[in-house]
């Protein structure tokens, strides 16, 4: 049982150290795609080590689940994980992590259910808003504009990703502004980035006690809208898109003085204007390399037991 141990403690020490370190680097701003890969790969070598500690604690429980696990592994190879010994803990933590498992799966899937009921909700609006022409077919163009006072531009996803713009978004947006606001849209329906939010907001919602999901939830939701922006001011410029958020929300009162839902935004506007200097390649590559590798630990030590007895 030394084995699912160590993956217990190696996905406790991930979820509490990860979070931490992450926020003392300065980096993630400069690279916001890179630090995207290394939260994903961080919080997968989490949910790793629990599923290998799973399977190895039921293992050493059932004698039926070591059949399947091992199969037709030698003897040494299942002398090495010290899984005969019927410890009493097997059981308590193989059922443990599964319903823990199960328990992910379901916030998982309501929060997919939700996001699905509240998109249709969305597109019924815009339909009562904006009815179809005749002869116009649902989702045939990717823009929308809506008659509204207040100036503001969001994204449908779905199978036909819409982009929603107000009339009074469109008397203030400028210039190549337009197309700055839907290149940034453009770039979070290309990457997906609304499945990591929901599996950040599932794992945040299912286990808040955890440190690292809840920063995963809450950095997921600040560097995807970093990468968009970077996403479209390689295409229109950082002061276009710099410009065109000033536009769409100096009203909301997010650049004066206390804290708003979108207290973001003016720190997106002097990253646009003031780009801080982005890292080499090289070490771009590096991290990009290193953050690959740790999910890799957990696998490591679960098959370094048997890869010694079979050597």
């Amino acid at each position: 049982m030394m084995v699912p141990a160590a993956l217990l403690l190696l996905g406790a020490l991930a979820a509490v150290v990860a979070p931490r370190l992450l926020a003392r680097a300065d980096w993630p701003d400069r690279e916001p795609v890179v630090a995207l890969w290394v939260w994903q790969c961080v919080v997968a070598a989490v949910l790793l080590c629990c599923v290998l500690s799973m399977t190895l604690s039921a293992a050493a429980a059932w004698v039926a689940v070591r059949g399947h696990v091992f199969g037709p592994a030698p003897h040494s190879v299942v002398d090495a994980y010290a899984l005969s010994d019927g410890s009493p803990w097997a059981a308590t933590t193989a059922v443990a992590l599964a319903c823990g498992g199960a328990w992910t799966a379901a916030m998982l899937v309501r929060e997919v259910l939700r996001a699905r009921a509240h998109r249709r909700h969305s597109r019924d609006e815009l339909l009562v808003r904006a009815p179809l022409l005749p002869g116009e077919e649902p989702d045939s163009g990717r823009l929308v504009v809506l008659e509204g006072e207040r100036p503001n531009a969001w994204w449908l996803p779905g199978t036909a990703p819409q982009l929603v713009v107000t009339t009074a978004a469109l008397r203030r947006l400028k210039g190549r502004q337009l197309d700055a606001v839907l290149a940034h849209e453009q770039g979070h329906a290309r990457a997906r980035h609304d499945w990591l939010l929901h599996c950040s907001a599932a794992l945040a919602v299912g286990f808040p006690q955890v440190p690292v999901f809840a920063a995963f939830r809450d950095e997921m939701h600040r560097l995807v809208e970093l990468a968009a922006d970077d996403m479209a001011s390689r295409r229109f410029g950082r002061l276009t898109i710099a410009l065109a958020l000033v536009e769409l929300n100096e009203d909301r009162g997010v650049f004066g003085p206390g804290a708003t839902p979108q207290a973001h935004v003016p720190h997106r506007v002097n990253r646009l204007l003031t780009p801080p200097d982005r890292l080499t390649p090289s070490h771009r590559l590096r991290l990009t390399a290193a953050a690959t590798l740790v999910p890799v630990i957990p696998l490591l030590v679960t098959f370094v037991p048997g890869l010694r007895a079979l050597g």
